[in-house]
C-alpha cells in the first residue's frame, strides 16, 4: 500500500503542469476581450487590440510557430490577412503557447518565424495564455473577426481544408470580411478549426 501511494504522488504532482484545453468560446455577438491590454509584440512594443483595431474592424488570429496545421495555411492565412488590412480591417496575430516557450515558441523564435514568413502586422506574445483563456480559443490557426464596434461577427477556420489551397471548396473568412465590408449579416458566423492545440500550462 505505502508504495502505490508513494508512485501516486510524482503523478499528482505531475497535474499541475498538464496541458489545459477546455475552455468556452467567447460568443458571437461578443464584446472584444480586455481592448486596452498591451502585449509585446516582434518589433519590442506593447500594441493592444484598440491598437490593432482599423476602422472597419479587426481580424485576431491565434497561431504559433511550431505547428504543422499552422505551416500548411501560412500561403493562405497571409492572404487574408493582407486583404484584411487592404481594407480597412485590423490585424493581430497571438501566440499563446505558453507549454512551448522553450521548444520552437519564444520570443526570438516567433521573430525568426515572421520574418521567414513575410509577416507585415503585429506578432504578439500571449503571456500564460491569459489572451487565449479570454476568447476561449483552442487551436492553432484560430480566427476571431470584429465589426468596428468591437463585436465579434466570425469565428473559427480560414477555409474549409486545412491540407492545401488547391482543395478549398468555402473561404470562410475571405467570405465573413467581405460580408462584413459590404454591412451584410454574416452568412457562416462559426466554423470549426482544425489544428494543433494551444499549449496551455496550468
Amino acid at each position: 500500500m505505502k508504495k502505490m501511494f508513494f508512485l501516486i504522488l510524482p503523478l499528482v504532482a505531475l497535474a499541475g503542469f498538464t496541458f489545459k484545453t477546455s475552455v468556452d468560446p467567447l460568443p458571437i455577438g461578443a464584446s472584444l476581450p480586455k481592448s486596452d491590454l498591451k502585449m509585446k509584440n516582434i518589433g519590442g512594443d506593447n500594441v493592444s487590440f484598440k491598437d490593432a483595431m482599423q476602422k472597419k474592424g479587426l481580424l485576431v488570429v491565434f497561431t504559433c510557430n511550431t505547428c504543422p496545421v499552422v505551416k500548411k495555411y501560412q500561403t493562405r492565412l497571409n492572404e487574408v490577412c493582407k486583404y484584411a488590412l487592404g481594407n480597412g480591417v485590423g490585424v493581430i496575430m497571438i501566440n499563446s503557447n505558453e507549454g512551448t516557450r522553450e521548444s520552437g515558441d519564444s520570443y526570438d523564435d516567433m521573430k525568426d518565424y515572421a520574418k521567414a514568413s513575410g509577416f507585415d502586422w503585429n506578432y504578439v506574445v500571449d503571456d500564460k495564455s491569459n489572451m487565449a483563456n479570454e476568447f476561449g480559443a483552442t487551436r492553432t490557426p484560430e480566427n476571431f473577426l470584429f465589426n468596428a464596434d468591437g463585436r465579434l461577427v466570425y469565428h473559427g477556420a480560414v477555409d474549409d481544408n486545412q491540407n492545401g489551397g488547391d482543395a478549398v471548396t468555402r473561404k470562410h473568412l475571405r467570405v465573413a470580411i467581405d460580408e462584413l465590408l459590404a454591412g451584410k449579416d454574416i452568412s457562416t458566423k462559426n466554423t470549426r478549426s482544425v489544428g494543433c492545440t494551444i499549449k496551455r500550462v496550468e
